[in-house]
């Protein structure tokens, strides 16, 4: 049991630390809103991995036959929501964001909740745990506890991931100002709108 919580902290960092999309969009947040709205963002980023975690150990063979039928519509689906989401952050006034942020109190939900949409969107991901199930041996057996300490793993190993990430940028804010935050703006919407298009392209010519 233990053994398995250990593996599950070592995937969950795996899967959170490539710096795609989410991992992007989570220092953008951290610069421009403050470190605790970066790492809410990862908190939404990171339940969305324990879902697909849960579902991937529990429904392996499921999972399999269901992406390899329905890669292309995936892959569209996918690339859409990045594109939306890339669009939204390219266009966004760093100046206004931190007016508003100050009023709505809500922000902090609105964060996490956009976050976690755009994670689970990726439904591709389970390739990903897929292949780190098979390379680490992580498998649930008929153990009741086997379940919450691999799941629990993962999302520790997600949680210390993104409180990792969130410290460090929060500590290089102080090299930022807000032109240099809309630059970023523009480049983090830039990038994923940069991924959205290939993943589209991608999906049609495969």
């Amino acid at each position: 049991m233990i053994e398995l919580f250990y593996t599950g902290v070592i995937i969950g960092i795996l899967v959170s630390a490539p710096m795609g999309p989410i991992g992007m969009l989570c220092i953008q947040r951290t610069l421009s809103k403050g470190r605790w709205h970066g790492f809410v963002s990862g908190l939404g980023a990171a339940l969305s991995d324990v879902l697909y975690a849960a579902f991937t150990g529990l429904f392996m063979g499921l999972v399999v036959n269901f992406v390899e039928a329905h890669q292309q519509p995936l892959r569209i689906f996918g690339s859409i929501m990045l594109g939306v989401f890339g669009y939204y952050i390219f266009r966004s006034n760093p100046v206004k964001q931190l007016k508003k942020n100050r009023e709505h109190k809500m922000s902090f939900v609105q964060d996490f909740v956009s976050a976690f949409l755009l994670t689970f969107s990726n439904v591709l991901i389970v390739l990903l745990y897929i292949g780190l199930f098979a390379r680490f041996a992580f498998v649930f057996s008929a153990s009741v506890w086997d379940v919450p300490s691999g799941l629990g793993g993962i999302a520790a190993g997600a949680v210390l991931w993104w409180f990792f990430v969130t410290y460090i940028v929060s500590k290089l804010q102080r090299w930022f100002n807000i032109r240099s935050i809309r630059i970023l703006n523009q480049i983090v919407g830039g990038v994923i709108l940069s991924l959205s298009v290939v993943g589209i392209i991608y999906a049609f010519i495969e």
